[in-house]
């Protein structure tokens, strides 16, 4: 059997390349290895496409296999690349942030989908209680590392923190003052330890 983390390396690859054969100046032999290439896609998409339809057409059972050929974490790369998704980008992003929440539990935070437009993906990650900023962190990544292995084909992912996190450890003017009697308090408290010396 195909490993999954081998295949999505050869999706990378493949994607380098095409990648580096965009960035060549517009020789002859680069715009044929272009062209073929993009001959290439057409000719496996429609295959593919043919093939869903043909499995699609067997009924019910079809339609299942079509369903968990699509929760193939090889095959739904293929799919995506080709457009021959069977489910909607918002559909595999909500099941990606569904997959992601008991790892999150386990770092006492949660993700909230706060929306997605033509390909871009937004979501807030929280962490409750006092966790450190690798914790955060941490969440973060396995929600992007979720959503992107879902929805490799969205255009951009944007991860939110929650909204009044403090992002180090500086306390600022303003919020000591919106609390006078804690600013009181450490005042006495330093004056008690200046008056002891």
């Amino acid at each position: 059997m195909v490993k999954k983390e081998a295949f999505q390396e050869k999706i990378r690859q493949l994607g380098a390349l095409v990648g580096e054969l965009d960035a060549m100046p517009g020789g002859g032999s680069n715009t044929a290895a272009r062209e073929l290439v993009q001959l290439l896609m057409e000719v496996h998409g429609t295959a593919l496409n043919r093939l869903l339809e043909i499995v699609y057409e067997s009924g019910e059972s079809g339609e299942a296999i079509i369903a968990k050929a699509g929760d193939d974490p090889i095959v739904r790369h293929l799919l995506v690349l080709y457009s021959l998704h069977p489910e909607p980008m918002e559909s595999r992003v909500l099941k990606a942030l569904d997959a992601a929440a008991p790892r999150l539990r386990k770092l006492d935070s949660e993700v909230e989908l706060i929306g997605i437009s033509e390909g871009a993906v937004q979501a807030r990650v929280t962490t409750s209680g006092h966790g450190c900023g690798s914790t955060a962190r941490s969440a973060q990544s396995i929600v992007e590392e979720m959503i992107y292995d879902m929805a490799p084909d969205l255009t951009s992912l944007e991860i939110l923190g929650p909204i009044d996190e403090v992002s180090s450890g500086f306390v600022s003017l303003d919020s000591l003052l919106k609390h006078p009697i804690s600013t009181h308090a450490m005042a006495e408290t330093a004056a008690e330890v200046c008056s002891g010396d």
